[in-house]
């Protein structure tokens, strides 16, 4: 129990310094975004120093006052669940924005990250077992050949090939929206499924190879454990021994790995869902920062922010529940 409020009061304080830069980081950056906005509308006509004042308090970057102030002002504005209006979006709220992108994101991304790494884990698995045959010759040589092609050419590739040439999967977009209203209605979800298709196995594969190669060094390690090598001279069968006793310990460093990447769904794919023009929070951050949307960038960011700080305390927790030896270490 004093473990777990040890890490709880240590991501606390992780998130208030998250929270802290994520305010500054942005403020301390070159550029005026109410300058940007006041010279766009300056092209419809005069604005007034009262208006700029007014566009300033608005978005929160009121410069007459000292930073400290407007931290505090964006402290209490965060603890009542206002994250502010987009510039880019004026006058939309950032939440209604963020709610609308960030799911796509999170099924995208989440689709691909669970399939990756059970798939990626478990080829390591069989591959570490039977090191050394043919098995082993061909899939740790090509793994390590598919781990070095980025994945972004990985994207253009597929769907130059499967889009543009064989014309399998959509060229763009989440679901056919010129035809089908979103709700949950067989065609809806079945276009959904056909225009993700193309984007969450291309990040399947690109990231197979290195959930199956850091799976296989793993593996073989802890299969020359005593522990392991007790359990064969038991006469346990070879499956049990294999996923039971080797597999459940080698699969720790990998969860780690895991827990990072689930925290990064909500920063969605950005690349990805630039080359399949893929509605997702990616590609709405790449959008803010061209348009200095503070709020949009804090919000963003402090979503990623907690979402990974989430993971990685569970994936703390969970390294507990499989490995006994943390378990005494933390009693101890």
């Amino acid at each position: 129990m004093r473990h777990v409020i040890r890490r709880i009061l240590f991501y606390i304080c992780a998130v208030w310094v998250a929270i802290t830069l994520d305010f500054f980081i942005p403020r301390l950056a070159p550029g005026d975004p109410v300058a940007a906005i006041v010279g766009k509308m300056s092209l419809k006509g005069y604005v007034s120093p009262e208006m700029k004042q007014t566009l300033a308090a608005t978005f929160g970057l009121d410069t007459h006052d000292p930073l400290w102030v407007q931290y505090f002002k964006y402290l209490g504005n965060l603890f009542h669940g206002n994250l502010g209006n987009s510039i880019q979006y004026f006058p939309t709220p950032v939440a209604q924005i963020i709610g609308q992108d960030i799911w796509w994101s999170i099924m995208l991304g989440g689709v691909a990250v669970i399939l990756g790494f059970i798939i990626g884990c478990f080829l390591g698995i069989i591959v570490a077992w039977k090191r050394g045959s043919a098995v082993d010759a061909v899939l740790s040589p090509a793994m390590n050949f598919l781990s070095a092609i980025p994945y972004f050419w990985l994207a253009l590739l597929s769907l130059y090939l499967f889009s543009y040439l064989l014309n399998w999967f959509p060229l763009s977009g989440g679901y056919d929206s010129a035809n089908i209203d979103p709700g949950w209605t067989f065609d809806f979800i079945s276009s959904v499924i056909q225009h993700a298709f193309l984007p969450a196995l291309t990040l399947v594969v690109a990231s197979l190879a290195g959930w199956m190669l850091t799976m296989r060094n793993s593996m073989i390690t802890t299969l020359s454990e005593d522990y392991v090598l007790m359990a064969k001279a038991k006469g346990l069968s070879d499956r049990r021994v294999m996923f039971w006793y080797a597999a459940r310990n080698a699969v720790l460093p990998n969860i780690t790995g895991f827990a990072i990447a689930i925290g990064a769904i909500v920063g969605g794919q950005l690349l990805t869902e630039m080359v399949f023009s893929y509605p997702g929070i990616g590609y709405a951050l790449l959008q803010a920062v061209n348009q200095q949307d503070y709020a949009m960038l804090q919000s963003i960011f402090l979503i990623i922010t907690l979402a990974v700080l989430g993971a990685n305390f569970l994936a703390d927790m969970l390294y507990v529940f499989l490995d006994p030896r943390v378990r005494q270490e933390r009693s101890a």
